[in-house]
């Protein structure tokens, strides 16, 4: 069981926060590029010195706004039971999600998303890769998907799909359906391009 947050554990943690959201409101107004450390720390009223304690540069708002929607999807599987589910509908179910999360904050994700490739490390870092490789161990281990794949490749294909997928829905002036799109770009690395028995 964690420990109770101290009272000064749960002051850092709501400037943090009241920060995040100075951040990714000045984000979407003015733009990552243009949006200043000067700024976030006028918006969130606070010192200049207390933005740099939280978020040492000012990618890591972006790395930030990836973990959270991260964070957020997993409560929603959990709360859903996913894990009870077969290996496959488990990768869907991950990416339908993360396609309602986008889809519910298009402005937001139009903003961030770029910066994020340009600036942050989603394609460097490994976090999306990692949660969707420990799915497809999972679906391996239980014998529901082929074991002689390479689940961290698979992982790492799924991953940069679905950030490219995003990037050129969030840029598009008549967005596709990003639900559908991505659920077909899971269909395809769970299929495969080639018929069985072809290599």
């Amino acid at each position: 069981m964690p420990a109770t947050p101290t009272r000064r554990e749960r002051k850092r943690k709501n400037v943090g926060d009241q920060l995040y959201e100075a951040a990714l409101a000045l984000f979407v107004d003015k733009g990552f590029d243009a949006t200043t450390m000067d700024e976030i720390a006028e918006r969130a009223d606070v010192a200049r010195a207390t933005v740099f304690n939280h978020y040492p540069q000012k990618a890591a708002f972006l790395e930030e706004w990836g973990r959270r929607r991260r964070a957020r999807v997993a409560e929603i599987l959990v709360g859903d039971h996913v894990q009870d589910l077969p290996g496959p509908e488990q990768l869907r179910h991950y990416l339908r999600e993360m396609a309602e999360l986008n889809t519910g904050a298009r402005r937001e994700t139009a903003a961030l998303m770029d910066a994020s490739l340009r600036f942050g490390s989603p394609l460097r870092g490994p976090a999306l890769e990692v949660e969707l490789t420990d799915v497809i161990r999972r679906g391996q281990d239980r014998g529901e998907l082929c074991p002689d794949a390479d689940p961290a490749l698979a992982g790492q294909v799924l991953a940069a799909g679905y950030f490219a997928t995003v990037l050129r829905w969030a840029g598009d002036e008549h967005p596709f359906d990003l639900t559908r799109r991505l659920e077909g770009l899971a269909n395809l690395v769970l299929g495969g391009l080639l018929p069985r028995g072809t290599i």
